[in-house]
Formats: structure tokens, sequence, C-alpha cells
């Protein structure tokens, strides 16, 4: 089916690139007639009849070339294909080359009868090699515009490649995401469950429940506004409120029209879970989690800092960065270097994650 669509672009190219050839030829031919002194009005009827003559000729060598280049296609020879179809192209214009001669003197005869025509084998010989350049010219520009289609169609398909690529190494960090916090999820579960706080724990589970199925369908490649990527960490702060929610304080600061800036889904999960983790879960008092995003120029700035152990600071914490690293490559993928990510401590005992992206609304 592609090679039927792409042939049929090729024909039509042909068509439209032949007209404007034989055109040319024809604009060009009568200014040199005209420079040797021959009228190009009287001789322009001749000439447009030659010229359309010959153009089903042009047609039928370019269908000869593609079918030669098609084969070459199928034989897997098409590392050989351009000197091959240039030798072909220099044959068939030779061998078209006295059709070519032979038009132009039955027009010529057409044109003067009654009148007898005076044929002289000089001057067919230099009409043949006339039209033997003409057709090689024409059979060049040819392979030119189906080379150059090739190249396109393979531009096309390497797209569609590297895109499926991209899509796939998208959805494996995405779903990275879920096995860390699943893992660390479950941990909570059984020490709530340890703790002997059942009913607390059966919530967890619920909305556990209630989280994955949202986030597992979320197409990874799908871009959602700041304000939905909040209400889906909105569901995963009640997972850990049920926990930690005597000595969790989660605040966001960010003007309103920067809750429409769009963002990649579940971006912000790994590092509030990650502030969860190894701020709320290492310290034994109340800690502060605040998000702030801000719109600076056309970039995004995000932020999202924690509270942690001061005898902790300037260590990285064991476990922490599968998360991190997450983001980063997500980022990195996604943005092609228009996107930057760091983390870690910026003062004793405060943790900060930082994310800036290009500047785009909903």
């Amino acid at each position: 089916m592609k090679r039927s669509s792409n042939a049929c672009a090729i024909r039509q190219a042909t068509f439209r690139f032949g007209l404007i050839y034989w055109v040319g030829v024809f604009i060009f031919s009568s200014i040199l007639w005209g420079i040797v002194g021959t009228d190009p009005i009287e001789s322009a009827i001749g000439k447009i009849l030659h010229y359309a003559l010959c153009s089903v000729i042009t047609a039928g060598i370019s269908a000869l070339l593609f079918h030669l280049h098609e084969r070459l296609v199928e034989t897997r020879s098409s590392e050989n294909a351009l000197p091959l179809l240039v030798a072909a192209s220099f044959i068939l214009s030779l061998a078209a080359a006295p059709a070519w001669a032979a038009l132009g003197y039955a027009v010529y005869t057409l044109c003067v009868w009654p009148q007898p025509a005076v044929f002289d084998w000089k001057d067919f010989g230099y009409d043949t090699a006339y039209g033997a350049a003409l057709f090689f010219g024409w059979s060049c520009l040819f392979i030119t515009l189906v080379f150059g289609f090739e190249l396109h169609d393979r531009e096309l398909r390497l797209a569609a490649v590297r895109e499926e690529a991209l899509t796939a190494q998208m959805r494996a960090l995405r779903y990275q995401v879920n096995p860390h916090f699943l893992f660390n999820t479950l941990n909570s579960i059984a020490g709530l469950i340890e703790e002997g706080s059942a009913t607390r724990a059966e919530r967890m589970v619920l909305s556990l429940s209630t989280f994955l199925r949202t986030t597992l369908s979320l197409d990874p490649m799908h871009d959602v506004s700041l304000a939905d990527e909040l209400a889906l960490q909105e569901e995963y702060l009640q997972i850990e409120r049920e926990r930690f929610s005597d000595r969790m304080a989660f605040s966001i600061d960010m003007p309103e029209d920067v809750r429409s800036a769009l963002v990649p889904s579940l971006i912000l999960q790994p590092l509030i879970e990650n502030a969860i983790k190894h701020g709320v879960g290492a310290t034994v008092g109340k800690v502060e989690i605040a998000l702030r995003a801000r719109r600076e120029a056309n970039r995004l700035r995000v932020t999202v800092e924690n509270d942690m152990p001061i005898e902790d600071d300037g260590k990285k914490p064991a476990g922490m960065g599968v998360g991190l690293r997450n983001v980063a490559e997500r980022l990195h993928a996604r943005f092609q270097g228009d996107s930057s990510f760091s983390s870690g401590p910026v003062a004793p005992g405060r943790y900060r994650a930082f994310i800036e992206l290009p500047w785009r609304l909903a």
C-alpha cells in the first residue's frame, strides 16, 4: 500500500515536472531560434506539436526507468541503483534520439506542406544529438525525482521508528515509577499493620488501588496540565497521609496561570515520593514539603523542597536516586536537551529537587 501511494505521488510529480521541463525547452529553443534568425512565433505551432509528441517518449522512458528502479529495490540491489539507472538513461536516450529527429522532420514536413520538405542527413544527425541530450537531461531529472521521493520516504519511516522507540522508552521509564512506588507503599502498609492500624492499612490499600488504576491508564507520551498533575498527586498524598498525617505538612505555591502549564504525566510523583520517604520517613519531628512553580520568560520552573535529617546533610541516604534518575531520564527523552533537572541539599536539613521545562499551555 505504501509503495503504491509513493508510485502515485511520483507519477503526479513526473507530470508536473515534465510540463515544466518541456515549457522550459520551448522557451529556451525559441530564444535560440530567434537569435539565429528564425521567427519564434511562426515556428511555435510546429515546436509545440513536436514537443508534445516527444513528451510521450519521455513518459515512456520514465516508466522504464521507474520499473528498473523498482526491480532493483525488490532484488535488494539499491546500492547499485544509481549507476545502473544512469547507464540505462544514457542507452534509452540514445535509442529514443532518432525518434526525436524523425518526429521533428515529420512536423517540419507538415508545416511546409504543400511545398516539398528537404531532407538533410547532416541536419538529421545534429537533431538526433540534440534529442539525445534533451532525453538524457530529462532522464537525469527523473532519477533525481525518484531518489528524492525515496529519501523522503526513508526519512518518514526513520522518524516513525524513532517515534516508536521514544514512546517505548518513555513508557518503560513511566512504568518504572510504579514498581518503585508500589514497593515503598507496600512497606508503608506493612508498617501500619505492624503498628496495629488495620483500618488505616485497609484505607491505604483502597487508595493505592485507585491511584494505580488512574495512573496505569495514562499515556506516557501524553502531557497533562500542572493542575491535573497535582490532582493525581493528591491521590498519592492520601495514601501517605494515612501513615504520616501527624508529621507531614504539604504546601503548594504557584500563580493561577501556571496551573495551565503542560508537564509530562506523573513527573512530580517521584519527587514527592522521594521527599516523603527520605524526609518524613527518616525524620522524627514534623516535616514540611513545599512545591513551588513559576513561569520565567518561556520556561516553567518547578521545585519540591523538604526537610531532612541534619546529620544526613550532604549525604545520599540509601535508596535515594532511583526515582530522581527516572525523572532526569524521562525529561531528557521527552525534550531532547531542552530541559534540566537537579537535586541535592540546599541548606542544613533541607533538600531540593528542581525541574525546568519549556513553557507550554494546555
